[in-house]
């Protein structure tokens, strides 16, 4: 039956991170637990209180009520945890630190790198997205990718990032096929690319705590609303699939909270 629920999630046209995670949740509670019943999820539940942050936990029953789908027991299906939500963002590099970023690399004559972090941050992809991410795309300008329930999503590359991406190709002889590749010529894994980000920030002194990948689709967000406010929009653009997901961005971060009320306050 795991076999053929990890078939379906293929199928459904999850992301690969999303899959091994949903599996994961699948695979511990059935260690723990030889049948599926009532009585056995909510001790499964309890263990998790116990154990988990709030995002996890609701990632986990999410995985189980996806499975109960499955299975045909969707009246067994568990309730969420109720996660405290921040009134503010924390761990988004900033606008200045990403343009530093850029400048260091590219002085470095790290143009893999540089477009990395450009193609994260300017289109708004998803590290699993970026990945999948070819020459031909960069020369019609977007990518087309379907998500789950078969929603399609479009990526566009900016005009001016897609003729400095051209030229760099260009000089690479590379006309075709993925362009985040490694020195096998396979695609470039998720990990690694979280890793060498890592790696670099350490090197030019950037918090490592705002330098991850997701961090710059973040930064595409903030950026975006404040450039151009229209929240609907970027819920389409960002493949959300409710509004209140994009809402967050609407909030400053700590950091911009702290410098309003240092220049504002002054009693």
């Amino acid at each position: 039956m795991i076999l053929a629920f990890e078939k379906h999630l293929h199928n459904s046209n999850l992301a690969q991170n999303t899959i091994l995670a949903y599996m994961f949740s699948i695979r511990q509670f059935t260690q723990k637990y030889e049948s599926v019943n009532k009585n056995n999820l909510q001790k499964y539940k309890l263990f998790l209180i116990e154990k988990y942050k709030p995002q996890t936990i609701n990632l986990r029953i999410r995985a189980i009520n996806f499975y109960l789908e499955f299975i045909k027991k969707e009246k067994l299906k568990l309730s969420f945890v109720k996660v405290q939500q921040k009134t503010f963002l924390e761990n988004i590099i900033s606008e200045a630190d990403y343009n530093y970023f850029k400048k260091c690399l590219k002085k470095d004559n790290e143009l893999y790198w540089y477009f990395v972090i450009r193609f994260l941050a300017a289109t708004g992809a998803r590290v699993s997205e970026l990945i999948q991410i070819k020459c031909e795309h960069v020369k019609i300008g977007y990518i087309d990718l379907y998500s789950k329930g078969g929603k399609l999503r479009r990526i566009y590359i900016p005009q001016a990032l897609q003729k400095e991406a051209l030229l760099w190709l260009e000089k690479n002889n590379q006309s075709y096929g993925f362009i985040f590749i490694n020195k096998y010529g396979d695609r470039m894994t998720t990990r690694g690319i979280a890793t060498k980000l890592k790696i670099f920030a350490k090197k030019y002194k950037i918090d490592p705590k705002v330098v991850y990948p997701h961090s710059f689709r973040h930064r595409f967000a903030k950026s975006f609303l404040e450039r151009c406010n229209d929240i609907s929009f970027l819920a389409d653009l960002m493949g959300h699939e409710s509004i209140e997901t994009t809402r967050v961005y609407l909030r400053k971060t700590a950091t911009e909270q702290k410098e309003i009320i240092n220049n504002i306050i002054d009693w």
